[in-house]
């Protein structure tokens, strides 16, 4: 190994405990028990019914901690480019992380009619306008950045002359979360607020469209089939 390549594993090694740990501390952001400890059985029970909203948020934070693992195992290299973008996924993570906790905590609070705890109430139809652009800006901001990570990832196997489809496929993957994002923050930006309550489920429901991943990856390996 030449004195080049082991210092740049060297500072890819200091950029992933970084974004690991940064991952980490937004994960404590989302402790059921708030900042303190529970010292009652009511308060006990009280925190507890948070942990369906813990569950979906911490799956969704560890959703985009992986892709950038991926990335990482499509990219050994320390570029400035790639150390950039790993550090506004980040900035883009400690964003992301409040939206997604209040949106995921009143859905189960409404679900549950009000069983399951949540501190964030809605008082107006502005309120779900202001919270769903703001989780699907933060969303589409967060998965256009993985896709910008793979296409430096293929573009720097390119260059080295080194197989760049995997690199492709996962950027493809990553685009779809982005553009569903902005559609979605879209669709709340345009909903008038005189709808029905009803309707501002929409910005929420278009997440169904990841599904469309799967179909996505599907051609891009018909396309490609030593992918």
């Amino acid at each position: 190994m030449s004195l080049t390549e082991q210092r740049e594993g060297i500072e890819a090694g200091r950029l992933d405990m970084f974004v690991d740990g940064a991952f980490a501390f937004i994960l404590t952001l989302l402790l059921i028990g708030g900042e303190s400890i529970p010292d009652s059985t009511d308060k006990l029970l009280h925190a507890l019914g948070g942990i369906p909203a813990f569950a979906i948020c911490f799956f969704q934070i560890a959703f985009f901690w992986h892709g950038h693992v991926r990335w990482r195992k499509r990219c050994h290299s320390a570029d400035a480019s790639g150390r950039w973008l790993s550090l506004l996924l980040v900035f883009f993570a400690m964003i992301f992380v409040y939206p997604l906790h209040m949106v995921f905590s009143g859905v189960f609070a409404w679900l549950s009619g009000g069983y399951l705890p949540s501190n964030f109430v809605v008082q107006a139809p502005s309120d779900m306008r202001t919270l769903f652009t703001c989780y699907g800006l933060a969303y589409a901001c967060m998965a256009g950045t993985l896709t910008l990570l793979f296409r430096d990832a293929a573009k720097v196997a390119m260059r080295r002359g080194l197989d760049s489809l995997g690199a492709r496929r996962e950027m493809q993957i990553w685009s779809v979360p982005a553009v569903i994002g902005l559609l979605s923050a879209l669709v709340a930006l345009l909903m008038p607020l005189s709808v029905p309550g009803w309707m501002w489920s929409i910005p929420g429901m278009i997440y169904w469209l990841l599904f469309l991943i799967g179909p996505v990856t599907d051609r891009f390996d018909r396309c490609h089939p030593q992918a």
